[in-house]
């Protein structure tokens, strides 16, 4: 794993797991940029070392600044579910933005959605759903990146702390009987994730188990299978989501950004 220190920017930086990256790249000695919308409320809740931006995704005109010269990119974005801020508009359009906003710049991109995000039919569609085409609208993007699922947050017992990368989003119950996870791991395994090459092109579901957190994810990294070149969903997910089915916009959004084959982007792996 390059330990190199890197300038990252994080995206949903004061939310319950932003903050913990934030923290987490500062300490692991990366050069860490905060996108907010109310800068007083983000030195309000971040370290000082922190630099503060503000931006908003949901405009995309405010997202240049923000990304300039990033070498990568956490994405921990989360809706409240309606109005402005609703899936379509933060969970996915927010991914999206960010993306165009990078204008040929190749950051690695790390994206945290949700485990069961390939759940059809299920009382959280119309936020899976949106969160599945924020992980497509990444992999179309060619650029590299890690994409993570986390279970059920901090509703671990004391002494499950042993990770446990998972591929196929077969757990899809709804219900914290899919897995549980720590917060503070999660932001460990997404800051981890920008410097293990190991990590590049993974699509996993992140969940805790009884027994001693590890020492090194690159063991764990490196048993992920990659998900195959040119796809849009995670190696062993189901194909139960046609393209042909999907709105227009979110089509023409896919267009807009796949990378052509072979661009310099395809690479960093």
């Amino acid at each position: 794993m390059t330990t190199a220190p890197m300038t990252v920017l994080v995206v949903g930086a004061t939310g319950s797991i932003g903050r913990l990256v934030v923290a987490e790249s500062i300490a692991r000695g990366h050069t860490t940029r905060a996108l907010v919308r109310d800068a007083a409320k983000g030195r309000r809740r971040l370290p000082a070392e922190t630099q503060i931006t503000v931006g908003d995704v949901t405009d995309p005109g405010t997202l240049p600044q923000a990304v300039d010269g990033v070498d990568a990119i956490v994405l921990t974005l989360g809706s409240d579910g309606t109005g402005h801020s609703s899936p379509e508009n933060v969970d996915y359009a927010g991914v999206r933005n960010v993306l165009a906003a990078l204008s040929g710049q190749t950051p690695r991109i790390v994206l945290m959605t949700a485990i069961g995000v390939t759940a059809r039919g299920s009382a959280y569609d119309h936020l899976l759903d949106w969160k599945r085409r924020s992980e497509r609208v990444v992999r179309a993007s060619g650029l590299p990146y890690t994409i993570v699922r986390p279970g059920w947050f901090d509703m671990n017992a004391p002494d499950e702390h042993r990770l446990v990368f998972l591929q196929g989003d077969t757990r899809r119950s709804g219900s914290p009987s899919d897995g549980v996870i720590a917060r503070e791991q999660i932001a460990q395994v997404l800051v981890r994730a920008l410097t293990a090459p190991e990590a590049a092109r993974r699509t996993f579901e992140l969940v805790a188990e009884q027994g001693p957190a590890p020492s090194d994810l690159v063991p764990l990294f490196a048993a992920l299978e990659q998900d195959a070149p040119g796809a849009l969903d995670a190696v062993r997910d189901e194909d139960n989501m046609p393209l042909t089915r999907e709105p227009q916009r979110v089509r023409d959004d896919l267009d807009a950004v796949r990378a052509p084959v072979g661009a310099p982007a395809d690479n960093h792996r």
